[in-house]
C-alpha cells in the first residue's frame, strides 16, 4: 500500500474507513522527516504491515490531526486501530516504527 497524504479536512474519514493506520507528523523544514520518507515508503510496501494504512501528515498546517496524537516532537509516529490512538513515538529509527506497527498486528 502506498503512503497517502492526509490533511485536516480528510483525516478523521481515513481514520474511520481504515481499521488500522499509522501516521507520519512532519514539517517540510524537517531533515530527520525527509530522511525517513524512503524507510516510511518501504515499511508500507511491506507484507508484514499489509492492511494498514499509511499516512503523511504535515504537523504545521493540520493542528487537528496534530492534536488528536499530541504531537510535540518531529518526526512523530502514531498508530490508531478503529479510530482510537493505540501509540505514538517521537523517533528517526526504523525499528521503533516497525514496533509500533506490531501494535496493530
Amino acid at each position: 500500500m502506498s503512503v497517502q497524504i492526509s490533511t485536516d479536512g480528510d483525516f478523521q474519514n481515513q481514520l474511520s474507513s481504515n481499521n488500522k493506520v499509522v501516521v507520519k507528523y512532519f514539517a517540510n523544514w524537517c531533515g530527520s522527516c525527509k530522511l525517513f520518507s524512503p524507510k516510511y515508503r518501504r515499511l508500507s510496501d511491506d507484507e508484514r504491515f499489509e492492511g494498514i494504512a499509511f499516512l503523511d501528515v504535515n504537523a504545521e498546517e493540520n493542528e487537528t490531526a496534530r492534536k488528536m496524537a499530541d504531537v510535540h516532537s518531529l518526526p512523530y509516529f502514531a498508530v490508531f486501530k478503529n479510530g482510537e490512538l493505540v501509540g505514538g513515538t517521537a523517533t528517526s529509527k526504523e525499528d521503533k516504527v516497525v514496533e509500533l506497527l506490531n501494535q496493530l498486528n
